[in-house]
């Protein structure tokens, strides 16, 4: 059974009944618990040697945390490449690791060998990471950190101690310039006003070629009175590294607290990227703590509003909310950014932006928060002219989207791999991206002003990239596959399925704005073959012979394609290819579309297998985090993370994306899912719930 509810009806039921809503039970959870806490990961147990760090996020600024007190592995921040390392192409930065920092008490420095009880928890619900230990009979000590949601480059490490008996502290903040930056500049300033003392601890670099200069600058935010505050001593260790640092007694039973607050920025993000750090720390500082925390955890209640709600299994509840936070971790409203495959856990794929993004990854935000995803297309149309030249260069028309893009939206694909030259069905999903925008939001002015130009110059090259041989032979030959094994191949289902799509979309959005389509682009779509074995399954590429697939490829025909829409034929396809993928090394997306396509087709049973196929043996400890592959150590694979969204989404769910806007069709759930409750949808933020 399906309802919908529109904002109003809820509004005017909640006038009319009043409902007591109980309160979820809290249970402690480990990697391979029966119960679940469906907001918290905090593992039982925190191994050095098996640990894989949890990002927090704002979509601007990634956190990755470490097993290390006072450590974190890695501070990443989107939209800042530069030449270097491997590949001789263009690849993410690490910023300044502006939260790493010691804590001394009684002279002994806390490390993961004289501390006890260490317990590490993720709070998807408002974003925050926290670790607690214990040191000796002397003090618990815990601390929490957010990359804050209401300012895209500002940072907050909130630490509070517990004296068992009389101790004496030393605190300090660790600046630390990444190994591949270069020309490190450090500074010391004081600020000093007759309400307060700001201690500013700044670094500058440059970028590996000298493209970009990084900054970054923090400060302490201390709990006294003005006046009553530490004294702050800065100290200079070598060119690439300087701290400050304060002491304190605290008397036995008491509880000392105080913050960091710290900001990062680049060149590629500001004209004046040192003073506008040190701006952005000062305005943190002023805040204060409280405000600071209370705003983040509002913009985090915010995004919440849309979110995916299971009855009845608390585990995939848990895993379903860890790769929703992801999501929306990674991606940020009004940045004309988007995410790589691993988003900002890390330097995974250099940071680059492939078909993961705009296929995998932004038809679940597009659903859930359209004003994200429109910063996801906007990346998109502001590299258009790049992606014009890329088609000149290999004699088309239109334009040509890199399989690999980063800041400038030229082939950034490293030279040895055949993707970057032949994997054209990325210049398609990009077309279908600004095409669902518009179903979406049925904004008419976006799709005039960005959706309309994406869409005739995507439509545009594939009327010159195909082959005319005659009726029924357009073909796109010499490409690399959405399965990619199969490479240098022609007419590949998906390609050449996805190519027909942009042009009829093209079509469409002529028709929607009064415009004249081009008429070739409908004689095109009309003869782009899609090939058949003479079982009558469709074919992967026309020398496809059985062998097994890196990928989903002919699968995407039925979703999101809609290139085949007969159950008959979806079934028999799912049934012959899913025999095809090898059990390791498979993406974790491909499973995603098998949940999909059997949920649809009512096999719900089924359909939970591949859903848990899809990242349960992905699972890295201790925070459930989704590697690409099965045992695979690479994580955050947002890429497979956004797959499984729509499946729970567009398959169980039952949604769909239509040009008329977010409609509903049949589907079933699992046994073990007594409900499903999907809210905040769409512009309207519609209420769709899915009965067992």
């Amino acid at each position: 059974m399906y309802f919908s509810f529109s904002p109003d009806l809820i509004a005017n039921m909640k006038k009319k009944f009043s409902f007591f809503l109980s309160a979820v039970l809290l249970f402690s959870f480990s990697l391979f618990s029966q119960k679940a806490d469906i907001w918290k990961i905090s593992p039982d147990k925190i191994d050095a040697n098996n640990y894989y760090g949890i990002t927090v996020a704002n979509g601007m600024i990634g956190i990755v945390s470490a097993s290390e007190p006072f450590k974190v592995k890695d501070v990443v921040l989107a939209g800042a490449y530069d030449l270097y390392g491997r590949g001789r192409v263009s690849n993410f930065l690490r910023s300044f690791n502006l939260l790493n920092g010691y804590l001394e008490i009684d002279g002994k420095r806390m490390d993961s060998k004289n501390t006890v009880h260490l317990q590490q928890s993720l709070d998807m619900q408002h974003a925050s990471f926290t670790t607690s230990f214990d040191y000796e009979d002397k003090a618990t000590v815990t601390y929490t950190y957010y990359s804050l949601r209401q300012l895209p480059f500002t940072v907050l490490m909130d630490v509070s101690i517990t004296a068992k008996k009389n101790i004496n502290i030393n605190a300090a903040s660790v600046m630390e310039a990444p190994d591949a930056l270069k020309d490190v500049q450090n500074y010391y300033n004081e600020i000093d006003r007759p309400h307060v003392v700001i201690s500013l601890l700044t670094s500058t670099a440059k970028s590996p070629t000298g493209k970009l200069l990084m900054c970054a600058s923090n400060t302490f935010l201390f709990s006294e009175p003005h006046g009553k505050e530490p004294r702050v001593i800065h100290e200079m260790w070598d060119n690439n590294m300087h701290l400050m640092k304060f002491g304190k007694q605290i008397k036995a039973g008491e509880t000392y607290s105080y913050s960091i607050a710290g900001s990062s920025i680049t060149s590629a993000h500001h004209d004046d990227p040192l003073n506008e750090a040190e701006r952005m720390t000062i305005f943190a500082k002023l805040e204060g703590r409280e405000r600071l925390i209370a705003f983040h955890c509002k913009a985090w209640d915010e995004l919440w509003k849309s979110d995916i709600r299971i009855e009845g299994d608390d585990q995939s509840q848990q895993d379903i909310h860890s790769m929703l936070y992801h999501l929306y971790s990674f991606v940020r409203e009004g940045t004309s950014l988007s995410p790589s495959p691993m988003g900002l856990s890390g330097l995974g794929y250099n940071g680059h932006v492939f078909w993961d993004a705009d296929l995998w990854m932004y038809p679940a935000l597009l659903v859930l928060h359209p004003e994200m995803a429109k910063s996801m297309v906007t990346y998109r149309f502001d590299r258009l002219e790049a992606a014009k030249r890329n088609a000149f260069n290999h004699g088309y028309k239109g334009a040509m989207f890199p399989w690999e893009s980063a800041g400038s939206g030229a082939e950034e694909t490293p030279v040895w791999a055949l993707s970057g030259p032949f994997e054209h069905h990325i210049t398609a999903c990009v077309g279908l991206a600004a095409w669902n925008y518009y179903c979406v939001t049925q904004d008419k002015n976006w799709l005039k002003e960005q959706g309309w130009p994406l869409l005739k110059e995507t439509a545009d090259f594939w009327a010159s990239r195909v082959e005319r041989n005659g009726p029924g032979k357009y073909d796109i030959k010499n490409v690399v596959a959405a399965d990619e094994w199969a490479e240098n191949i022609d007419n590949d289902a998906f390609t050449n399925a996805a190519a027909k799509a942009v042009l009829i979309h093209a079509t469409e959005a002529a028709g929607v704005l009064g415009l004249k389509p081009d008429p070739d682009w409908v004689q095109v779509a009309n003869n782009i073959p899609v090939l058949h074995l003479e079982n009558g399954i469709t074919k992967e590429h026309a020398t496809y012979h059985g062998e097994g697939i890196k990928q989903a490829d002919v699968n995407l025909l039925s979703y999101p394609l809609k290139e085949i829409t007969d159950s008959v034929q979806i079934r028999k396809d799912l049934e012959y290819y899913e025999k095809r993928v090898p059990d390791e090394g498979t993406p974790a997306m491909t499973q995603a579309i098998f949940t999909l396509l059997y949920a649809r087709l009512g096999d719900g049973e089924k359909a939970f297998h591949w859903f848990k196929d899809a990242y349960e043996p992905n699972l890295n400890a201790p925070f459930r985090v989704i590697a690409e592959t099965k045992g695979g150590t690479n994580p955050y694979f947002a890429t497979g993370a956004g797959g499984i969204i729509q499946s729970i989404l567009m398959g169980f769910g039952g949604l769909e994306i239509t040009s008329k806007g977010i409609t509903q069709i049949h589907s079933a759930l699992p046994e073990q899912w007594k409900k499903l409750t999907l809210t905040g949808v769409g512009n309207e933020k519609k209420t769709f719930v899915v009965y067992k």
